[in-house]
């Protein structure tokens, strides 16, 4: 179920988790409600998954959980580069 003026950008998937045969004709897909943004790479798992009204999904997030009205859910990642060889002898290390 998909709400009223949501925004779903390229590559989220809205999908069911893994379920028993007996239990096939059972909601398996997650719901969205009104006014919802769900930003590139998503995904989002579960029947009983619901996206509260008025939130914002960042992208690469990955949901099996409902999340309430008004919430801001993101993914943080960092990278850690390190130079092997600098000029003046140090290790640096960064973080992007």
């Amino acid at each position: 179920m998909i709400g009223n003026h949501v925004k779903i950008y390229q590559g989220v998937t809205l999908g069911a988790l893994s379920v028993a045969k007996t239990l096939a004709t059972t909601k398996r897909h997650p719901t969205i409600e009104d006014n919802v943004v769900i930003y590139s790479g998503a995904t989002i798992l579960g029947g009983d998954t619901t996206i509260g009204k008025d939130s914002i999904i960042g992208g690469n997030v990955w949901l099996t959980n409902s999340v309430p009205r008004n919430s801001v859910v993101y993914h943080k990642s960092e990278i850690g580069v390190k130079d092997l060889l600098p000029p003046d002898g140090n290790i640096l290390n960064f973080v992007i």
